[in-house]
């Protein structure tokens, strides 16, 4: 890892026209729709008084896969998504010019044979308005990448789970064609379709991508605590655990917790937890 390569990265910045098309596409990739007659699922994935799911933010004005630029030192066969964080200014546009502009807020080195955490943010602003409409941050677990002299700096404290029984149980059933679909809103990865390449990285089949199962985190929370209100919910944070395959039955845990929500996500068939740490912000 070359550590002020990093820390310096210049991002460029991002210039999308996001078209209603683009929003329901992001919506089918996260299952909305599954009942057609469901007039407030159908709000998600049909023209006529079309709403964004606010989770849409982690894929707008993104820009790509950087740390594979053989620049940043990283190796970036070993790096896995930790964590994601979503603060919502103002509801989502189904179609405009968006603008996303990215940074690198601080590289934590765990040391020697123990990685480092890399904490990047992005400002996702309407272009025509000017307006904020949301920040995006993510950290980047590079497993292959410590000890290089860094500080050891802790991120964001994970959101405590209620030590009692959920308030709610919400289960989501995936399709087997659900990461698919889900590509097609941009993350490519051949991990999520090639049987051979997820084999190659020691998984069965091709699995689900981590935004994706954050999305099903939000659905679950639209439809169980806001009754699909989107402008509601302003944030969405969580911890990856596990990854999911496509064709899963996906449940959340939720709790109530001082006007806003906890939960976790887990797959009952093989007990294990995916989603960890989550948290739901209401306005």
């Amino acid at each position: 890892m070359d550590f002020e390569a990093l820390s310096n990265w210049d991002f460029e910045e991002i210039k999308q026209t996001l078209t209603e098309r683009d929003t329901i596409l992001y919506a089918l990739g996260l299952g909305f729709g599954e009942d057609p007659t469901d007039k407030k699922e159908l709000a998600f994935v049909y023209e006529d008084g079309l709403k964004a799911v606010p989770s849409m933010a982690v894929i707008l004005g993104y820009p790509g896969f950087w740390l594979r630029d053989p620049k940043t030192g990283v190796n970036w066969q070993k790096v896995l998504h930790g964590e994601q964080w979503l603060d919502i200014y103002k509801p989502l546009p189904t179609h405009g010019r968006i603008v996303g502009r990215s940074q690198i807020d601080f590289i934590s080195d765990k040391g020697e044979g123990k990685g480092a955490v890399i904490y990047q943010s992005r400002e996702i602003i309407d272009a025509d308005s000017g307006d904020k409409l949301a920040r995006v941050a993510m950290s980047a677990f590079a497993r292959g990448d410590g000890g290089f002299g860094g500080e050891n700096r802790p991120g964001p404290t994970p959101a405590v789970l209620p030590d009692r029984v959920p308030d709610h149980i919400c289960d989501i059933e995936t399709l087997p064609r659900q990461a698919l679909i889900y590509r097609l809103s941009g993350d490519m990865n051949p991990l999520h379709a090639d049987p051979d390449v997820a084999r190659s990285v020691g998984f069965d089949r091709p699995i689900l991508h981590g935004l994706a199962t954050y999305g099903l985190a939000a659905r679950a929370i639209l439809k169980t605590l806001l009754d699909y209100d989107s402008a509601r919910l302003v944030g969405l944070d969580v911890r990856f655990s596990a990854p999911v395959y496509p064709g899963e039955t996906v449940r959340f845990e939720i709790w109530e917790e001082d006007g806003e929500a906890r939960f976790r996500a887990s797959i009952p068939a093989r007990d294990v937890v995916v989603l960890n740490n989550g948290a739901a912000r209401f306005a």
